[in-house]
């Protein structure tokens, strides 16, 4: 992937959920959002946080297809199946997380802008470290009308290859399921239409 925001990156090596070295982008110290101001804070409750950083990556240089599927909220089944040839975006994101909470509203704006507009878009949010019931109550306080998988042991999360070790890590995929760009920390509309159009405009 090639960053447009250049940060400074921390290797952290870590037994990430499929047992592999993952690569953790950190803020400076000073910065809520660090590393080290997440552990000394108790309403952070550990997480990482992502700095923003926005990667793309080029048709010919795109992984393997991801294959997400679970349960939402909701309780209902839900799988990719079916949305070959849209582009769907992949927000991962907790009720306990502040950047999450910030995001909503821009997350919810762009979805209801692409389907005003009925682009060949989808969105799936992957809610983490919660209970359903939890997750479910913040998405109807908040108006979000776009599904969320459970976190489910952390099952879905396995699907997304590594790509969301910050919470918020917002992917685009193309149409063939395979990520396009990716943000790690919060996004805004602009930033997110931006990148559903360049992938959209690839044909």
């Amino acid at each position: 992937m090639r960053p447009i925001d250049r940060r400074t990156a921390v290797r952290w090596g870590a037994a990430a959920l499929a047992g592999a070295a993952v690569t953790l982008t950190a803020a400076c110290s000073s910065d809520p959002n660090s590393i080290a101001a997440q552990a000394q804070s108790g309403d952070r409750k550990g997480y990482i946080s992502g700095d923003g950083t926005i990667e793309q990556v080029g048709p010919g240089d795109r992984g393997q297809p991801i294959a997400l599927s679970g349960t939402t909220l909701e309780g209902k089944p839900w799988s990719m199946q079916g949305l070959e040839g849209k582009v769907l975006v992949v927000n991962v994101w907790g009720s306990w997380c502040p950047p999450c909470i910030k995001e909503t509203p821009e997350l919810q704006k762009v979805w209801d802008d692409v389907q005003a507009k009925k682009l060949d878009v989808a969105f799936i949010g992957l809610d983490t470290q919660e209970s359903p019931e939890s997750g479910l109550a913040f998405q109807r306080a908040n108006k979000v009308t776009y599904p969320s998988l459970g976190y489910d042991g952390g099952v879905p999360l396995l699907a997304l290859q590594g790509k969301a070790t910050a919470t918020p890590t917002t992917l685009v995929l193309d149409g063939t399921g395979r990520v396009a760009a990716r943000v790690s920390g919060a996004v805004t509309a602009t930033t997110l239409r931006g990148l559903i159009d360049d992938v959209l405009a690839e044909g």
